[in-house]
């Protein structure tokens, strides 16, 4: 990633292979989570998606994190269409039901009642954990004063840890849950709009330079 001042606050060194590998010389695998109506489910499928999720958790020897990002509903093609649909009408009456309904629809969108939810879970590993990879580090590596990974250290962690995004996904699907791994480019988007997340709002994101996708 091109160095400036947003980077140097971030714990992010690079994203390489779909893979997080931060300054510490950790790395993250993250997979984004599908949501369900739970309050729709029988009280037998509540208490067996309450059980599955629980042996999951209970059969996990890492540690995991949860995001919940939520912004509002970018419908920006849906109002253009409306527009479009608005200015095409030749019925007086329809054109105005019409505008009515956009307005009814912007208004109900600007107060923010309609928001878009995604799930992540990251799932970590670090150095310390690749047996035989490496010896115990120093404090001062501890605080992120080391190098970069090489090419063969970076592919025995990211071995391990598609084992555990694996192990963690399979846990997941048994609670009913829909589970993907993030690309390289779909995390440089998600990073992009969580400190961006006014542009991202109404459908805006960058153009992603093709040497950062690997």
């Amino acid at each position: 990633m091109p160095q400036g001042s947003t980077q140097n606050f971030l714990e992010v060194e690079e994203i390489r292979e779909g893979i997080l590998v931060l300054k510490t010389r950790q790395v993250r695998g993250v997979l984004m989570v599908s949501s369900q109506n739970f309050a729709l489910k029988s009280a037998e499928e509540q208490e067996a998606i309450i059980f599955q999720f629980q042996n999951f958790l209970n059969s996990l020897d890492f540690s995991l994190q949860i995001s919940i990002q939520s912004r509002r509903l970018n419908i920006t093609g849906y109002i253009d269409y409306l527009k479009n649909l608005e200015q095409d009408q030749p019925n007086e009456l329809l054109k105005n039901q019409t505008a009515d309904y956009r307005t009814f629809v912007e208004q109900l969108i600007s107060g923010g009642s309609i928001m878009a939810k995604n799930f992540f879970v990251v799932v970590p590993f670090s150095p310390l954990e690749v047996v035989g990879g490496y010896q115990k580090q120093s404090p001062a590596d501890q605080q992120g004063k080391v190098g970069k990974l090489s090419d063969a250290q970076f592919q025995r962690m990211k071995n391990q840890l598609w084992q555990r995004m694996e192990y963690v996904a399979l846990g997941l699907r048994r609670a009913g849950l829909q589970v993907a791994p993030l690309s390289t480019e779909e995390l440089i988007e998600l990073l992009w709009t969580w400190h961006h997340p006014q542009e991202a709002e109404v459908g805006y994101y960058p153009e992603i330079p093709p040497e950062m996708v690997r």
